[in-house]
Protein backbone atom coordinates (compact mmCIF):
# COMPACT_ATOMS: atom_id res chain seq x y z
CA UNK A 1 0.00 0.00 0.00
CA UNK A 2 2.76 2.21 1.02
CA UNK A 3 4.48 1.37 -2.54
CA UNK A 4 1.11 2.55 -4.24
CA UNK A 5 0.66 5.28 -2.55
CA UNK A 6 5.15 6.87 -3.16
CA UNK A 7 4.31 7.15 -6.47
CA UNK A 8 2.40 9.71 -6.40
CA UNK A 9 4.72 11.49 -3.90
CA UNK A 10 7.27 10.10 -6.99
CA UNK A 11 5.45 12.19 -9.54
CA UNK A 12 5.21 15.33 -7.33
CA UNK A 13 8.15 15.91 -5.65
CA UNK A 14 10.93 14.59 -8.33
CA UNK A 15 9.81 17.51 -10.49
CA UNK A 16 9.81 19.91 -8.19
CA UNK A 17 13.38 21.20 -8.95
CA UNK A 18 12.99 21.00 -12.67
CA UNK A 19 9.75 23.11 -12.63
CA UNK A 20 11.84 26.49 -14.03
CA UNK A 21 13.56 24.33 -16.31
CA UNK A 22 10.37 22.83 -17.91
CA UNK A 23 8.00 25.90 -17.73
CA UNK A 24 11.10 27.66 -20.15
CA UNK A 25 11.44 24.68 -22.46
CA UNK A 26 7.27 24.53 -22.88
CA UNK A 27 7.67 28.47 -23.44
CA UNK A 28 6.59 29.74 -20.21
CA UNK A 29 8.36 32.33 -18.26
CA UNK A 30 6.02 33.12 -14.86
CA UNK A 31 7.31 30.98 -12.26
CA UNK A 32 3.82 31.17 -10.66
CA UNK A 33 2.43 29.72 -13.54
CA UNK A 34 4.63 26.70 -13.20
CA UNK A 35 3.06 26.24 -9.92
CA UNK A 36 0.38 25.00 -11.88
CA UNK A 37 2.01 21.52 -12.62
CA UNK A 38 2.05 21.17 -9.35
CA UNK A 39 -1.89 21.95 -7.87
CA UNK A 40 -3.79 21.08 -11.27
CA UNK A 41 -2.18 17.61 -10.31
CA UNK A 42 -4.01 17.45 -7.46
CA UNK A 43 -7.11 18.44 -9.66
CA UNK A 44 -6.45 15.45 -11.42
CA UNK A 45 -5.75 13.37 -8.36
CA UNK A 46 -9.47 14.87 -6.99
CA UNK A 47 -11.46 13.84 -9.71
CA UNK A 48 -10.17 10.58 -10.99
CA UNK A 49 -11.53 8.88 -7.72
CA UNK A 50 -14.99 9.37 -8.64
CA UNK A 51 -14.88 6.89 -11.98
CA UNK A 52 -11.99 5.00 -9.67
CA UNK A 53 -13.59 4.34 -6.90
CA UNK A 54 -17.36 2.98 -8.26
CA UNK A 55 -15.77 0.67 -10.36
CA UNK A 56 -13.33 -0.85 -7.73
CA UNK A 57 -16.79 -1.36 -5.91
CA UNK A 58 -17.91 -3.53 -9.14
CA UNK A 59 -14.89 -5.45 -10.28
CA UNK A 60 -12.42 -5.38 -7.45
CA UNK A 61 -9.73 -3.13 -6.31
CA UNK A 62 -6.59 -4.94 -8.33
CA UNK A 63 -7.69 -4.61 -11.67
CA UNK A 64 -8.51 -0.56 -10.98
CA UNK A 65 -5.06 -0.31 -10.19
CA UNK A 66 -4.02 -1.90 -13.32
CA UNK A 67 -5.70 0.69 -15.08
CA UNK A 68 -4.39 3.75 -13.24
CA UNK A 69 -1.03 2.33 -14.35
CA UNK A 70 -1.68 2.24 -18.23
CA UNK A 71 -2.99 5.42 -18.04
CA UNK A 72 -0.17 7.00 -16.07
CA UNK A 73 2.27 5.44 -18.60
CA UNK A 74 0.18 7.22 -21.34
CA UNK A 75 0.34 11.02 -19.73
CA UNK A 76 3.99 10.74 -19.29
CA UNK A 77 4.08 10.21 -22.60
CA UNK A 78 2.47 13.29 -23.32
CA UNK A 79 4.34 15.59 -20.61
CA UNK A 80 7.43 14.36 -22.15
CA UNK A 81 5.99 15.13 -25.98
CA UNK A 82 4.63 18.55 -24.60
CA UNK A 83 5.62 21.82 -26.84
CA UNK A 84 3.44 24.15 -24.65
CA UNK A 85 2.60 24.75 -21.05
CA UNK A 86 -0.79 23.95 -22.11
CA UNK A 87 -0.08 20.42 -23.09
CA UNK A 88 2.22 19.68 -20.04
CA UNK A 89 -0.17 20.82 -17.65
CA UNK A 90 -3.00 18.61 -19.58
CA UNK A 91 -0.32 15.90 -19.01
CA UNK A 92 -0.14 16.67 -15.37
CA UNK A 93 -4.13 16.60 -14.79
CA UNK A 94 -3.97 13.20 -16.72
CA UNK A 95 -1.03 12.08 -14.57
CA UNK A 96 -2.89 12.91 -11.15
CA UNK A 97 -6.51 11.43 -12.68
CA UNK A 98 -4.12 8.18 -13.49
CA UNK A 99 -2.73 7.91 -10.23
CA UNK A 100 -5.42 8.20 -8.25
CA UNK A 101 -6.51 4.74 -8.64
CA UNK A 102 -3.24 3.30 -6.93
CA UNK A 103 -3.88 5.84 -4.00
CA UNK A 104 -7.80 5.81 -3.62
CA UNK A 105 -7.44 1.96 -3.97
CA UNK A 106 -4.80 1.68 -1.26
CA UNK A 107 -7.09 3.31 1.25
CA UNK A 108 -9.96 1.22 0.07
CA UNK A 109 -8.01 -2.15 0.79
CA UNK A 110 -7.09 -1.20 4.13
CA UNK A 111 -10.50 -0.26 4.87
CA UNK A 112 -11.45 -3.23 3.55
CA UNK A 113 -9.60 -4.43 6.54
CA UNK A 114 -9.26 -2.49 9.48
CA UNK A 115 -11.31 0.35 10.77
CA UNK A 116 -11.21 2.68 14.01
CA UNK A 117 -8.20 3.45 15.48
CA UNK A 118 -6.62 0.27 14.37
CA UNK A 119 -6.95 1.70 10.71
CA UNK A 120 -5.02 5.02 12.27
CA UNK A 121 -2.59 2.73 13.48
CA UNK A 122 -2.05 0.67 9.61
CA UNK A 123 -2.50 4.65 7.99
CA UNK A 124 0.09 5.97 9.75
CA UNK A 125 2.98 3.10 9.39
CA UNK A 126 2.06 3.21 5.54
CA UNK A 127 2.41 7.11 5.75
CA UNK A 128 5.69 6.42 7.04
CA UNK A 129 7.34 4.56 4.14
CA UNK A 130 5.22 7.16 1.90
CA UNK A 131 7.43 9.38 3.34
CA UNK A 132 10.85 8.11 2.49
CA UNK A 133 10.18 9.60 -1.16
CA UNK A 134 9.35 13.27 -0.42
CA UNK A 135 12.87 12.73 1.42
CA UNK A 136 14.79 11.83 -1.14
CA UNK A 137 12.65 12.55 -4.28
CA UNK A 138 13.90 16.02 -4.51
CA UNK A 139 17.51 15.13 -4.54
CA UNK A 140 16.86 12.37 -6.59
CA UNK A 141 15.33 14.54 -9.22
CA UNK A 142 17.91 16.96 -9.36
CA UNK A 143 20.47 13.94 -10.04
CA UNK A 144 18.38 13.15 -12.73
CA UNK A 145 18.36 16.47 -14.09
CA UNK A 146 21.76 17.28 -14.24
CA UNK A 147 22.95 14.28 -16.31
CA UNK A 148 19.54 13.66 -18.34
CA UNK A 149 17.71 16.55 -18.50
CA UNK A 150 14.00 16.78 -17.37
CA UNK A 151 12.46 14.38 -19.41
CA UNK A 152 14.06 11.30 -17.88
CA UNK A 153 12.12 12.33 -14.88
CA UNK A 154 9.34 10.75 -16.05
CA UNK A 155 10.77 8.00 -17.72
CA UNK A 156 12.29 7.08 -14.15
CA UNK A 157 8.98 7.73 -13.17
CA UNK A 158 7.12 5.23 -15.54
CA UNK A 159 9.98 2.71 -14.93
CA UNK A 160 8.92 2.83 -10.97
CA UNK A 161 5.25 2.40 -11.70
CA UNK A 162 6.41 -0.56 -13.59
CA UNK A 163 8.23 -2.35 -10.57
CA UNK A 164 5.13 -1.94 -8.09
CA UNK A 165 2.83 -2.92 -10.41
CA UNK A 166 4.77 -6.25 -10.85
CA UNK A 167 4.99 -6.45 -7.09
CA UNK A 168 1.50 -5.51 -6.43
CA UNK A 169 0.58 -8.51 -9.22
CA UNK A 170 2.71 -11.24 -7.64
CA UNK A 171 2.32 -9.96 -3.86
CA UNK A 172 -1.48 -8.34 -2.91
CA UNK A 173 -3.96 -10.28 -2.52
CA UNK A 174 -7.86 -9.31 -4.11
CA UNK A 175 -9.41 -7.38 -0.45
CA UNK A 176 -13.18 -6.69 -1.95
CA UNK A 177 -14.44 -10.14 -1.46
CA UNK A 178 -17.29 -10.91 -4.80
CA UNK A 179 -19.99 -11.11 -2.56
CA UNK A 180 -19.77 -7.33 -1.46
CA UNK A 181 -19.64 -6.03 -4.93
CA UNK A 182 -21.83 -3.91 -6.46
CA UNK A 183 -23.05 -2.84 -9.90
CA UNK A 184 -21.41 -0.04 -11.13
CA UNK A 185 -23.99 2.72 -12.63
CA UNK A 186 -23.49 6.86 -12.17
CA UNK A 187 -26.78 6.89 -9.96
CA UNK A 188 -24.89 5.03 -7.79
CA UNK A 189 -22.18 7.80 -7.47
CA UNK A 190 -25.17 9.88 -6.83
CA UNK A 191 -26.72 7.90 -4.30
CA UNK A 192 -23.15 7.44 -2.56
CA UNK A 193 -22.75 11.30 -2.74
CA UNK A 194 -26.15 11.47 -0.67
CA UNK A 195 -24.85 8.91 1.60
CA UNK A 196 -21.39 10.40 2.35
CA UNK A 197 -23.36 13.91 3.27
CA UNK A 198 -25.41 12.78 5.27
CA UNK A 199 -23.07 11.61 7.99
CA UNK A 200 -21.93 14.79 9.40
CA UNK A 201 -18.89 13.42 10.95
CA UNK A 202 -17.43 12.32 7.69
CA UNK A 203 -18.37 15.56 5.94
CA UNK A 204 -16.79 17.78 9.24
CA UNK A 205 -13.53 16.20 8.77
CA UNK A 206 -13.62 16.07 5.21
CA UNK A 207 -13.64 19.73 5.37
CA UNK A 208 -10.88 19.76 7.63
CA UNK A 209 -8.96 17.91 5.70
CA UNK A 210 -9.16 20.07 2.60
CA UNK A 211 -8.27 23.34 4.41
CA UNK A 212 -5.23 21.67 5.96
CA UNK A 213 -4.54 20.13 2.64
CA UNK A 214 -5.00 23.46 1.01
CA UNK A 215 -2.38 25.13 3.02
CA UNK A 216 0.26 22.14 2.67
CA UNK A 217 -0.29 22.45 -0.98
CA UNK A 218 0.93 25.93 -0.84
CA UNK A 219 4.18 24.99 0.35
CA UNK A 220 4.60 21.99 -2.27
CA UNK A 221 3.98 23.97 -5.02
CA UNK A 222 6.24 27.36 -3.94
CA UNK A 223 9.02 25.54 -2.38
CA UNK A 224 11.28 25.68 -4.81
CA UNK A 225 10.25 29.37 -5.55
CA UNK A 226 10.30 30.25 -2.09
CA UNK A 227 14.60 28.34 -1.25
CA UNK A 228 15.83 28.61 -4.73
CA UNK A 229 14.03 32.23 -5.90
CA UNK A 230 14.05 33.98 -2.56
CA UNK A 231 17.10 32.41 -0.48
CA UNK A 232 18.81 31.60 -3.89
CA UNK A 233 19.82 28.18 -2.38
CA UNK A 234 19.19 25.91 -5.75
CA UNK A 235 21.62 23.88 -4.31
CA UNK A 236 20.58 23.12 -0.83
CA UNK A 237 16.60 23.30 -2.25
CA UNK A 238 16.34 19.31 -1.56
CA UNK A 239 18.04 19.07 1.02
CA UNK A 240 15.99 21.64 3.02
CA UNK A 241 13.49 19.70 1.34
CA UNK A 242 14.08 16.22 2.75
CA UNK A 243 14.56 17.46 6.49
CA UNK A 244 11.32 18.49 6.76
CA UNK A 245 9.62 15.69 4.75
CA UNK A 246 11.94 13.66 8.05
CA UNK A 247 9.71 15.96 10.68
CA UNK A 248 6.37 14.93 9.03
CA UNK A 249 7.69 11.17 9.07
CA UNK A 250 9.11 11.42 12.55
CA UNK A 251 5.77 12.50 13.69
CA UNK A 252 3.49 9.91 11.15
CA UNK A 253 5.50 7.58 12.83
CA UNK A 254 4.90 8.55 16.45
CA UNK A 255 1.25 8.92 15.80
CA UNK A 256 1.06 5.44 14.68
CA UNK A 257 2.18 4.40 18.34
CA UNK A 258 0.21 7.04 19.79
CA UNK A 259 -3.39 6.91 18.43
CA UNK A 260 -4.34 3.48 20.18
CA UNK A 261 -3.01 5.41 23.87
CA UNK A 262 -5.05 9.08 23.12
CA UNK A 263 -7.46 8.34 20.20
CA UNK A 264 -7.58 9.71 16.59
CA UNK A 265 -9.99 12.96 18.10
CA UNK A 266 -7.09 14.12 20.96
CA UNK A 267 -4.18 14.03 18.72
CA UNK A 268 -6.18 16.11 15.90
CA UNK A 269 -7.12 18.33 18.29
CA UNK A 270 -3.61 18.93 19.45
CA UNK A 271 -2.50 18.99 16.40
CA UNK A 272 -4.39 21.63 14.81
CA UNK A 273 -3.84 23.85 17.55
CA UNK A 274 0.11 23.47 16.81
CA UNK A 275 -0.86 23.99 13.21
CA UNK A 276 -2.45 27.17 13.78
CA UNK A 277 -0.50 28.53 16.58
CA UNK A 278 2.82 28.49 14.96
CA UNK A 279 2.23 30.75 11.51
CA UNK A 280 0.22 33.03 13.81
CA UNK A 281 3.54 33.37 15.42
CA UNK A 282 5.39 33.67 12.35
CA UNK A 283 3.09 36.35 11.14
CA UNK A 284 3.45 38.38 14.05
CA UNK A 285 7.05 38.23 14.34
CA UNK A 286 7.96 38.87 10.62
CA UNK A 287 4.96 41.14 9.48
CA UNK A 288 5.97 43.96 7.28
CA UNK A 289 9.62 43.04 7.04
CA UNK A 290 11.81 40.52 5.07
CA UNK A 291 12.30 37.37 5.01
CA UNK A 292 14.61 35.72 8.18
CA UNK A 293 17.23 33.52 8.23
CA UNK A 294 16.94 29.92 6.06
CA UNK A 295 17.11 28.53 9.80
CA UNK A 296 14.74 30.49 11.27
CA UNK A 297 12.44 29.56 8.56
CA UNK A 298 12.88 25.83 8.26
CA UNK A 299 12.45 25.42 12.25
CA UNK A 300 9.00 26.94 11.76
CA UNK A 301 8.52 24.46 8.64
CA UNK A 302 9.46 21.92 10.69
CA UNK A 303 7.20 22.38 13.88
CA UNK A 304 4.08 23.77 11.16
CA UNK A 305 4.66 19.63 9.21
CA UNK A 306 5.35 17.74 12.63
CA UNK A 307 1.67 18.86 13.30
CA UNK A 308 1.45 17.94 9.71
CA UNK A 309 2.16 14.16 10.46
CA UNK A 310 -0.65 13.94 13.47
CA UNK A 311 -3.10 14.78 11.00
CA UNK A 312 -3.58 13.61 7.11
CA UNK A 313 -3.75 9.76 8.41
CA UNK A 314 -6.38 10.75 11.41
CA UNK A 315 -8.05 13.13 9.25
CA UNK A 316 -8.77 10.69 6.54
CA UNK A 317 -9.49 7.67 8.80
CA UNK A 318 -12.26 9.87 11.01
CA UNK A 319 -13.96 10.47 7.88
CA UNK A 320 -13.57 7.54 6.39
CA UNK A 321 -14.75 5.80 9.85
CA UNK A 322 -18.76 5.49 9.14
CA UNK A 323 -17.82 4.26 5.14
CA UNK A 324 -17.13 0.75 5.54
CA UNK A 325 -19.89 -0.70 3.75
CA UNK A 326 -19.11 1.97 0.96
CA UNK A 327 -15.29 2.12 1.06
CA UNK A 328 -14.68 2.70 -2.65
CA UNK A 329 -16.60 5.56 -3.28
CA UNK A 330 -16.35 6.40 0.00
CA UNK A 331 -12.36 7.02 -0.69
CA UNK A 332 -13.30 8.53 -3.69
CA UNK A 333 -16.09 11.07 -2.98
CA UNK A 334 -14.55 12.03 0.68
CA UNK A 335 -11.00 12.51 -2.00
CA UNK A 336 -12.95 14.58 -4.20
CA UNK A 337 -14.36 16.95 -2.12
CA UNK A 338 -11.17 17.90 -0.05
CA UNK A 339 -9.77 18.31 -3.34
CA UNK A 340 -12.09 20.41 -4.88
CA UNK A 341 -11.68 22.74 -1.37
CA UNK A 342 -7.54 22.60 -1.40
CA UNK A 343 -6.81 23.13 -4.93
CA UNK A 344 -8.38 26.69 -5.44
CA UNK A 345 -7.14 27.29 -1.99
CA UNK A 346 -3.63 26.80 -2.58
CA UNK A 347 -3.82 28.38 -6.64
CA UNK A 348 -5.15 31.75 -4.59
CA UNK A 349 -2.80 31.86 -1.72
CA UNK A 350 0.08 30.71 -4.16
CA UNK A 351 -0.05 33.57 -6.04
CA UNK A 352 0.84 36.07 -3.47
CA UNK A 353 4.28 33.79 -2.28
CA UNK A 354 6.30 35.89 -4.77
CA UNK A 355 9.06 37.79 -2.94
CA UNK A 356 8.09 36.61 0.96
CA UNK A 357 7.12 33.56 2.65
CA UNK A 358 4.75 35.34 4.88
CA UNK A 359 1.84 34.66 2.37
CA UNK A 360 2.21 31.35 2.99
CA UNK A 361 2.16 31.19 6.53
CA UNK A 362 -0.87 33.74 6.75
CA UNK A 363 -2.81 30.40 4.72
CA UNK A 364 -1.72 28.30 7.20
CA UNK A 365 -3.00 30.51 10.11
CA UNK A 366 -6.59 31.29 8.28
CA UNK A 367 -6.81 27.39 7.38
CA UNK A 368 -6.12 26.32 10.93
CA UNK A 369 -8.60 28.57 12.46
CA UNK A 370 -11.27 27.28 10.00
CA UNK A 371 -10.24 23.61 10.90
CA UNK A 372 -10.41 24.55 14.30
CA UNK A 373 -13.90 26.36 14.03
CA UNK A 374 -15.10 22.95 12.24
CA UNK A 375 -13.34 20.72 15.10
CA UNK A 376 -14.69 22.09 18.03
CA UNK A 377 -18.54 22.43 16.06
CA UNK A 378 -17.75 18.62 15.97
CA UNK A 379 -17.12 17.91 19.67
CA UNK A 380 -19.99 20.30 20.58
CA UNK A 381 -22.33 18.05 18.81
CA UNK A 382 -20.35 14.92 20.39
CA UNK A 383 -20.81 16.25 23.65
CA UNK A 384 -24.85 17.48 23.02
CA UNK A 385 -25.91 13.87 21.31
Amino acid sequence: MAALMSIVALALDALLPALDIIGIAVGNHDPAANQLLITLFFLGMGTGPLLFGPISDSVGRKPVVYIGFGIFILASGICVAASSLEWMIAGRILQGMSLSAPRTISIAMIRDRFSGDYMARIMSFVTVVFILVPIVAPAFGKLILDILGWEAIFYVQVGFSLLVALWFWRRQEETLHPRNRSGFSFMRILRGFRQVMSYRRTMIFTYIWGFVTGSFLVYLSTSQQIFEGQYGLPDLFPYLFAGLAVTIGTATFLNGTLVLRFGMRRLITVALLVYTATPLCYSILFFNSENPSVWVLMGFLALQFFAVGFLFGNLRSMAMEPLGHIAGIGAAITGFIATLMSVPISTWIGSFVTDSALPLFLGFAVCGSFSLALLGYSNYRLRSS
